[in-house]
Parts: C-alpha cells; structure tokens; sequence
C-alpha cells in the first residue's frame, strides 16, 4: 500500500488547524464511498499507533524514497511534488510481469485526513486515510481504498489478502513510526509551524 517514511533528521510539528473534515464540501469518509464508480469491492483496514494524531498525521504524510524499504518492497519512489496540500510522487518497481509504474496524488486535509488518487500502467487507486485520537496518546488510522487493474496480468489477490497484505505493511509502517517518536526530543514533540 502506499504510505509515508519519516526521515530521523527531521522534525515534526504539530499540523496547522483543519478547515473542517470536509475535501470540497463532501465529507470524505462519512456517508461516501472510495472510487464509488469502480466495480470490485471496497478495501477497509484499521490500525493502531503508540503516537498522538499530530505526529502520525506528520509521519504519515511524509512521503520520502525510503518508504519502499519499510513497507518491505522495492519499488523506488520519486517525489514530483510537494506543497503544504499536495504532494505527488511516481513509484516504479520491476516485477516478472515487466515494469509497474505508478503516479499518486495526495490531497493532504490537516490535520488528520488525506487522500490519494494514482494512476498506474497496471492499476488506478484511489483511497481515503482518517486518523482518529485514542485514549493515551494513541491514533487510529482507517483506510479505504479500491483498486482498478488494468491488465488480466495483475495480481489476483482476494479482498481478504489485498486487506491482510496493507495490514502488514500498516504495521511496519507502524512500528517505524513508533521508533522515530522515540528518538524525537520531546521539546520537538509538540512545537508549532
């Protein structure tokens, strides 16, 4: 799945006060459903971090080329852009089918939403991410997403591997993000942009 990768050097702030929890007036998760004209199912997981929403919201948007390395792929990631709400990034991965190429574009929503739409020679996606405070300065990230395969050669996985494969890579995600907290200074923890 997609996802972010702090870089250790950085520091993470706090994000800047949301305009609401709507992307051009649609609430992005209630109500709403993820490529509601694409056929095949919906994906949804949840997943819990030992961070509060600030930092994971921070962390999850990073987007870097080390990302491949902690979801435990190989793909190589490109970032085109990068503004406070947008960030666009190409993945390419070499596969026995050939090469698989893909292009995301994220919407960051402040301060606990985003959501992407890629492009791919052998797939579309599109998914919306909702973080959500838990008690003891935890955050729940729920995912949605669907997928369009534009080749029969992609990979046929059930719902039920495709939702246990982002899981997986979630909890990595999860684990690294984990470790980044603990090594920031508390002082850098909660400063403001």
């Amino acid at each position: 799945m997609y996802a972010a990768a702090a870089d250790p050097r950085k520091t993470y702030h706090t994000s800047r006060p949301s305009r609401g929890p709507t992307s051009g007036g649609i609430d992005i998760m209630a109500g709403q459903t993820v490529g509601q004209n694409w056929s095949g199912p919906e994906y949804r997981i949840s997943v819990s971090f030992r961070a509060p929403l600030d930092f994971a919201f921070a962390w999850c948007t990073d987007f870097t080329p080390q990302d491949a390395s902690l979801e435990g792929e190989s793909y190589r990631r490109k970032i085109i852009e990068r503004t406070p709400r947008r960030v666009v990034f190409e993945d390419l991965e070499e596969s026995d089918a050939g090469w698989e190429w893909s292009r995301d574009v994220v919407t960051l929503l402040p301060p606990n939403r985003w959501h992407m739409d890629g492009i791919g020679n052998h797939r579309d996606v599109t998914a919306d991410y909702v973080l959500s405070p838990l008690p003891n300065g935890r955050t729940r990230l729920d995912l949605r997403w669907r997928r369009r395969p534009k080749t029969p050669e992609a990979k046929k996985k059930t719902k039920a591997e495709r939702e246990a494969s982002a899981i997986r890579a979630w909890k990595r995600f999860g684990a690294a993000m984990e470790r980044d907290r603990r090594r920031t200074p508390r002082a850098q923890r909660h400063r403001a942009k």
